[in-house]
């Protein structure tokens, strides 16, 4: 099944991306589009140009506007999370640090839905 992964990284370095601890705060978002075979058939990564660096919008806006199938994360607000269900993305979460571990772990279905926002994001 064809799909368009976002990630948040903290770089610049593609496929070897370490992931960015917070979600809304991160550097950059790696855009990742998966073929019919489960192959990476383009990936790029884009500045996270949101209010949180000095641009404008919420991170999930900026995100929106690549049309994302698939957003996968450690966590979110509440907020977030949200925008994101109501847009009919789905949230998975992860542990793994790396993003080319990551599209593995999503291609073997290994990957749990986010389910509730980071309590400790609602007073930032």
């Amino acid at each position: 099944m064809k799909s368009r992964i976002v990630i948040p990284v903290s770089g610049e370095n593609g496929l070897n991306a370490q992931l960015s601890e917070h979600f809304g705060r991160a550097p950059y978002f790696a855009v990742i589009d998966i073929d019919e075979n489960g192959q990476i058939s383009n990936q790029q990564t884009i500045p996270n140009t949101s209010e949180h660096f000095g641009g404008s919008g919420r991170p999930p806006d900026r995100i929106l506007q690549f049309k994302p199938d698939v957003l996968i994360t450690y966590g979110m607000g509440p907020r977030a999370l949200n925008i994101f269900q109501a847009a009919r993305v789905a949230v998975l979460r992860t542990n793994t640090n790396i993003v080319r571990d990551v599209i593995t772990a999503y291609n073997n279905d290994e990957l749990d839905e986010l389910t509730e926002g980071c309590k400790d994001a609602l007073h930032k």
